[in-house]
């Protein structure tokens, strides 16, 4: 039986690899939504409700360098988000 280990206490997001492969990722806890979009920086949204990213009010953005420590800070901060 394999374990599955998120970096976040809250959501089940991969490991910075996965963003490193130059992947996008979102997910979503209850009613609140988030997108990690790749660029040349890291990019978090967050809304709430179940539209997409496209057609949702983001109520949240903030650019996170990519990197393992950037990648830390995005995790913090949409933790933080998340609890407000």
């Amino acid at each position: 039986m394999s374990v599955k280990t998120s970096v976040s206490k809250i959501f089940d997001i991969p490991k910075f690899y996965y963003f490193e492969s130059g992947n996008d990722y979102s997910g979503s806890k209850g009613d609140f939504s988030y997108k990690i979009i790749n660029g040349e920086k890291m990019k978090c949204l967050t809304w709430h409700g179940r539209l997409c990213s496209m057609k949702a009010v983001i109520e949240h953005e903030q650019d996170f360098d990519k990197t393992q420590e950037g990648f830390e800070e995005l995790i913090k901060w949409l933790e933080t988000m998340y609890g407000e």
